[in-house]
């Protein structure tokens, strides 16, 4: 997985998190597959199409924060990630 100081892409835009869809045992292995990317700022209320119960791993930029909740529409238990 990429460090939280490594997630900047190419152009150098900021990134404060990115969801990974496939899972494995092996940690070097984790943050694979699909990847979803959460820009500063970002507020989603609902998952984007396709990815509904799908993250298995993710990684928070440093000075960024990721809450989810394990209903749509920002209901149900609420979880705190940072890098």
């Amino acid at each position: 997985c990429p460090t939280a100081a490594d997630l900047r892409p190419a152009n150098g835009t900021r990134v404060c998190a990115q969801l990974y869809a496939d899972n494995s045992p092996y940690y070097d292995q984790c943050c694979a597959g699909d990847v979803l990317v959460v820009p500063p700022g970002s507020d989603m209320p609902y998952m984007p199409r396709g990815w509904s119960a799908r993250a298995s791993s993710l990684v928070v930029g440093t000075k960024c924060e990721l809450t989810v909740w394990s209903r749509k529409a920002k209901n149900g238990k609420s979880r705190r990630f940072s890098a």
